[in-house]
């Protein structure tokens, strides 16, 4: 199974920190936020990551290279002008193939063991998604969890509000005849629950959405301190 990490974005929310350094650059517990996620998806196996760079995106192949150093391979997906998440995984299809892919976004931090992941049989389904108790930035949630499905607030399923973790196993038929452009991934998953085609499951573990240089700087905290390990 190969994985897409998500590192285009702005991070606008993060600056001045990201005027100079890509987000996925910034550093937790002494390394950066995606070396994070390629270590944990090489530890359970995950070795080809296809990664999607706009903003300072010279700088993260810089940074991370081939991925030899890490023991994976990396394919880069270079975008120029952000193309938003499901534009982005549009533009990357090429390299991901025609098997389902886990998706990470680069700017959180997570202990979730990613094993599980390769496990997902998704049959007729095009997506799973781990989902998280609300941040206070976010206490409403972006979709019910019920009965090991996703649902939208609009389909008025009793359940769980929870958040979107920024980690999914997706197929990419999902993105199939699509084009090219931006796009955002939300109204293509809630199109896919709306058919009953989404399953979903509850993040074990601790996460943490690092959207502020504030957030940032509590969870190196943290880290450092060993409150996680």
């Amino acid at each position: 199974m190969k994985a897409m990490i998500l590192a285009a974005g702005l991070g606008n929310r993060m600056r001045p920190l990201t005027l100079h350094t890509p987000k996925p650059l910034l550093e937790v517990g002494g390394k950066p936020l995606i070396v994070w996620h390629i270590e944990k998806l090489q530890k359970v196996g995950v070795t080809e990551i296809v990664i999607n760079t706009a903003w300072l995106g010279d700088k993260l192949v810089a940074a991370l290279g081939d991925g030899s150093q890490f023991g994976v391979t990396i394919l880069w997906s270079h975008e120029g002008e952000g193309l938003e998440t499901a534009g982005g995984i549009i533009n990357a299809l090429p390299l991901l193939g025609n098997e389902p892919f886990i998706l990470v976004n680069g700017d959180v931090w997570t202990t979730m063991d990613f094993a599980p992941l390769l496990d997902i049989g998704l049959g007729a389904k095009q997506a799973h998604l781990v989902l998280v108790d609300n941040p206070p930035q976010h206490l409403k949630g972006d979709f019910i969890l019920a009965n090991d499905l996703a649902y939208t607030f609009e389909q008025e399923q009793l359940g769980e509000a929870l958040t979107y973790s920024g980690v999914a196993v997706l197929a990419p038929q999902m993105f199939a005849g699509l084009e090219h452009g931006k796009r955002p991934l939300a109204p293509l998953l809630k199109e896919a629950m709306s058919a009953g085609q989404v399953s979903a499951e509850k993040l074990q573990g601790v996460w943490v959405d690092v959207g502020t240089p504030e957030r940032l700087k509590q969870l190196d905290q943290q880290i450092q301190q060993g409150l996680f390990a």
